[in-house]
């Protein structure tokens, strides 16, 4: 598998594309915006999802056409497919950001398994920064959104928010067999074993 990743928009959104290299089929891990960049990021791929890892605006806005022209299914947990629909429940309202509404094709539980070719990514269930948070998992990469960032975690202030689920889910991610390179939703890459050692909200729990 392959990792190739690009920032967007003033909120510096981190979305990724995860190719299996025999088949050339894709994953996009959120959709922030439909733009050349974006399409750049996808290439010549066999896009087959866009896997979400949650449903705020800012990594929902080019799911739509994204979908409309590759023919992608989007992914997303239960508890956040209404924000597809609702700029409110997204919070694209509250930023002034014009939402493209749409629909989830699939929706996520814990441990689901999707399939690309040869690679399989696995989802766990990770609410606190919203309801329906999830991080994938494929290999020795783990895709964390908004839960766990480099010495940092996701707000819990937000409609949906609680940080006794926040800590439960970095409980869990903390408890992942062995190190992992770490994709955040914001900022930079990090590894787990890093945050285990660093991570203030890690190592208090």
């Amino acid at each position: 598998m392959s990792v190739k990743m690009a920032t967007f928009g003033g909120m510096a959104n981190n979305c990724y594309l995860l190719v299996d290299d025999n088949t050339n089929q894709s994953a996009l891990i959120d959709c922030s915006q439909y733009n050349q960049r974006m399409l750049d990021l996808i290439g010549d791929t066999d896009l087959k999802y866009i896997l979400l890892t949650h449903g705020h605006y800012d990594h929902i806005m080019g799911a739509k056409e994204v979908k409309e022209k590759f023919g992608c299914k989007i992914a997303i947990a239960a508890e956040d497919a209404s924000m597809l629909s609702s700029a409110r429940e997204s919070l694209a309202l509250f930023s002034g950001a014009q939402q493209n509404n749409t629909q989830a094709d699939i929706i996520l539980c814990d441990g689901d398994k999707i399939t690309l070719g040869e690679t399989e990514i696995t989802v766990i269930k990770t609410p606190g920064h919203t309801k329906g948070s999830v991080c994938y998992m494929s290999g020795d990469s783990l895709f964390t959104g908004d839960t766990l960032f480099r010495l940092s975690c996701g707000r819990t202030d937000f409609p949906g928010g609680s940080w006794d689920e926040m800590q439960s889910s970095l409980r869990k991610l903390s408890e992942l067999d062995g190190d992992m390179k770490i994709y955040t939703g914001h900022d930079s890459t990090s590894s787990l074993n890093f945050e285990r050692k660093n991570n203030m909200y890690m190592k208090n729990l």
